[in-house]
């Protein structure tokens, strides 16, 4: 390692003492400990736990956090978790159940649940259903099986028996759901969170009746939210004095295909709608893309609102109106709920908390 001079400034004969701690372990084959982290950084070894953990009510000064990491990254050093839930009996993870990983609604509400798990010390694992009854059904019986802690669960059957299991076993389980939940499962510790699926769809058809439309049609999926979304759609006709028998609704899928295709048999009937509400946005994609080939113009020809914000939504031209769910924000309270329900400071019954929307107008219409 060569000579040692004491007259060095402080930091490089810290340096040099670790680099020499660190040619030796790795010689040796030692894994560095916490108590490594804090010789490093001159800190106790309390501080770095408080650090290396995400423990949330310790405010540890920013300076002190600064040299703790870079303690961390200069030695390596790896938390032991499962020791860590040996100690305290908690698994420091929670899981996500979707039902559709390429859906584009998903990636901005994952990112507020994860953020969350963070700042508590927690890993997420995602698991995905394709929004098929058995396929929930398994998810459920994997995250009671395995090491987790709590769940957030977007789940198109399974019901509150299926989730009783994981109550029983400790697990938090917090919902999102399309509607408000019927009182009788607020005697459980089982938390829901909801938009209000059926009014904002309601909103974003009056905003088309506002704009002269008549005729609107509707795609929607079989399952999850379009049922909501389709009631909220009915009911802004029957506001309006059409009857939702006067008009068209077609069934397809929550795909940007199924919007495709469906759009194309809308526009070979006698009369046409003048304006489309898509269940997502995907779906209203699809239909744009439909009305595109067949020569005609939107919003002139064919206006078009669809449902969620993805991403795309501002970037297809043109631009589509839709409805915001907020989906980061509704990420981030899903998970603090969850973590209000694992800290012993939510209530013992269930809650059922509404989140907002909104009606983003753009090109489309």
């Amino acid at each position: 390692m060569g000579e040692f001079c004491s007259a060095w400034p402080k930091a490089e004969q810290r340096a040099y003492r670790w680099k020499g701690f660190l040619a030796v372990s790795a010689a040796e084959g030692k894994r560095p400990v916490q108590a490594d982290v804090a010789r490093l950084a001159g800190v106790s070894q309390a501080m770095v736990s408080y650090v290396v953990n995400g423990t949330s009510t310790v405010v540890v000064p920013e300076e002190t956090r600064r040299r703790i990491l870079d303690a961390v990254d200069e030695l390596g050093y790896v938390p032991d978790r499962a020791a860590r839930s040996l100690k305290t009996r908690k698994a420091y993870m929670i899981a996500s159940v979707i039902p559709d990983i390429t859906n584009p609604f998903y990636p901005a509400f994952e990112r507020g649940i994860q953020r969350v798990a963070e700042t508590h010390g927690y890993d997420l694992v995602i698991y995905n259903t394709d929004g098929r009854s058995t396929n929930e059904r398994k998810c459920l019986r994997s995250v009671l099986q395995g090491r987790v802690d709590g769940v957030v669960a977007v789940l198109f059957h399974a019901t509150v028996r299926d989730l009783s299991a994981l109550l029983e076993q400790g697990i938090a389980v917090v919902r999102l759901e399309a509607t408000r939940k019927r009182a009788d499962t607020l005697n459980l510790p089982l938390d829901n969170l909801y938009v209000d699926n059926a009014s904002a769809a309601c909103s974003a058809v009056d905003y088309l009746f506002k704009r002269g439309h008549e005729r609107i049609g509707m795609i929607t999926g079989p399952n999850g939210p379009g049922r909501a979304r389709l009631l909220g759609y009915r009911r802004s006709l029957t506001k309006h004095g059409v009857s939702p028998d006067g008009v068209v609704v077609q069934d397809g899928g929550f795909d940007e295909e199924s919007g495709y295709r469906t759009m194309r048999e809308l526009l070979e009937l006698p009369t046409p709608p003048t304006a489309i509400f898509a269940a997502n946005d995907t779906i209203a994609v699809g239909a744009m893309l439909a009305i595109k080939e067949k020569g005609l113009l939107i919003p002139q020809d064919v206006a078009v609102v669809g449902f969620d914000d993805i991403p795309a939504a501002r970037l297809v031209t043109p631009s589509l109106t839709t409805v915001t769910q907020f989906q980061e924000k509704l990420g981030r309270r899903a998970a603090e709920m969850l973590f209000e329900r694992l800290d012993g400071s939510a209530p013992e019954s269930g809650r059922c908390e509404e989140m907002p929307y909104r009606l983003l107008v753009r090109e489309s219409t």
